[in-house]
């Protein structure tokens, strides 16, 4: 008798299987779930544990054995997504940006995407021009230390924090005189609010980078945004597709493929080259997901997708979440008390830990991370002379995502590329890499000229050759 309830206490045991979540504060959330959990009942679970009912603008991402990057599906069983054996390890991150923080019903919701979108500044997903760096690193200055106290803030207090990868003495003086003059009497929450109206603003407001490849070559970084599926090259917006331009998304092997209807029903196809066959197909979940979220009317218009022409042939995937519109039509009905929000105070250099589950990058004083971030940028100056030769227009912030933001096509070229930085823009390395190829990258024949627009038999034929080219080897973070 006794050995049968043991060997019932020990089946029990291996059905379960610890589990932890780093959050975006940083903080770790742990917990024990049945080995056939699904992804949704772990998100739940941790929504409770942050009293948070705006909920589908966020995502648990994780990093499988061979270090490409995932978001956890909610509809599967957790143990079978990892492959790998447990504890499991993930983080909680914004998954859907809200196109307008400021129409976010909770304070507690604008508190977690502020974070985000803090991390993002920090690890350089977030670009922007010198000027408007140094008041979104005001705004988090205020938002975290308060109104400036010459007893509490000796000269040159700003330095002691780390907003960018890098930044110089400059930036630092400028971001203190905003604070000391420009901001006094503001809250930590029309800080963070302030914060979020000037970031998203900005053109790589929303961005998760994806490495890749153009058809010649040239390293770039695939995205999608609230507004369109945009692609950065050096310190250029190159190409950028409004959500409702976009018709297809596919994926063959290493291939990603975008097809577009602009003005005169002109069709084009974009076509760029992923490192490894499994970032293009995640790559391609992840614009399916966004493209259903902000362009769709309601969920039930969402359909099951094939990555290849033929429904038969390739992936299929669908996405299961709820669209933009019936997240806001939700958030309006909430009725309760706001909730309590425990805002971590900041801590000098380490404005924004970093998410690698190594040593952290703040750990290591401010002059060495300028050079750990220099280390980095060596191999990637030439970004800036490799991007696309379309003469560059620049777009004023304020306007960047109007409706006419979305460029058309002419006959000479794809789109008008616009300057997003003084920089090459480069999301810095982390531990949590998305995995680089260990031979080359496919290439078909130059067919495609960077987006330049393209029949679909062009397409098909530019498809039947191939040659090898150079690796890419930046790796992005979780």
């Amino acid at each position: 008798m006794l050995s049968r309830l043991m060997s019932s206490s020990i089946r029990s045991l291996d059905r379960e299987c610890n589990c932890t979540v780093r959050l975006l504060d940083d903080s770790e959330y742990t917990c024990t779930i049945q080995r056939d959990a699904k992804g949704q009942y772990l998100f739940d679970l941790i929504c409770h544990h942050l009293n948070l009912l705006e909920k589908d603008y966020f995502g648990i991402r994780y990093v499988d054995p061979d270090k490409q990057r995932h978001w956890l599906e909610f509809t599967k069983s957790i143990a079978k997504q990892m492959k790998s054996q447990p504890p499991f390890t993930m983080c909680l991150r914004v998954k859907f940006y809200p196109p307008d923080p400021a129409a976010l019903k909770e304070e507690i919701t604008r508190y977690l995407v502020f974070l985000q979108v803090k991390r993002d500044l920090y690890h350089g997903r977030l670009l922007c021009k010198t000027s408007d760096a140094a008041l979104l690193a005001a705004y988090i200055l205020q938002a975290e230390i308060g109104d400036y106290d010459p007893g509490k803030h000796p000269e040159g207090y700003s330095s002691k924090f780390q907003f960018f990868p890098k930044h110089s003495e400059k930036l630092e003086r400028r971001i203190a005189e905003i604070h000391k003059t420009e901001l006094i009497g503001q809250t930590p929450e029309t800080s963070e609010l302030n914060f979020l109206q000037k970031a998203q603003m900005l053109e790589t407001y929303g961005v998760d980078p994806h490495p890749c490849k153009d058809v010649s070559g040239n390293p770039a970084f695939l995205a999608f945004t609230p507004f369109g599926f945009t692609v950065l090259q050096g310190n250029r917006r190159v190409h950028f597709l409004k959500w409702d331009e976009v018709t297809k998304l596919k994926f063959e092997a290493k291939t990603f493929h975008i097809y577009a209807n602009q003005k005169e029903d002109r069709k084009i196809i974009l076509t760029y080259f992923a490192p490894t066959p499994e970032a293009c197909k995640h790559l391609w979940k992840c614009g399916v997901e966004n493209q259903a979220f902000y362009k769709l009317e309601k969920s039930s218009q969402v359909r099951t997708v094939s990555s290849s022409n033929l429904f038969f042939k390739g992936s299929r995937f669908r996405y299961s979440g709820k669209v933009a519109k019936e997240v806001m039509e939700q958030s309006a009905k909430i009725k309760r008390d706001p909730p309590e929000i425990h805002r971590a105070g900041m801590v000098p250099s380490r404005s924004c830990p970093s998410i690698t589950h190594g040593p952290r990058l703040t750990s290591v004083p401010r002059t060495r991370r300028r050079a750990v971030h220099i280390s980095i940028m060596e191999g990637l100056e030439s970004l800036r002379d490799s991007a696309h030769s379309t003469p560059v227009r620049s777009v004023s912030h304020g306007d960047s995502f109007m409706p006419s933001r979305g460029q058309m096509v002419d006959g000479s070229e794809a789109s008008t590329s616009a300057v997003i930085s003084d920089e090459v823009y480069s999301p810095s390395d982390s531990m949590l890499p998305t995995p680089v190829a260990e031979h080359g990258v496919e290439m078909p024949l130059a067919r495609h000229l960077n987006g330049s627009t393209c029949s679909i038999d062009e397409e098909k034929e530019s498809e039947a050759g191939a040659r090898k080219e150079g690796l890419f080897c930046l790796r992005l973070m979780c």
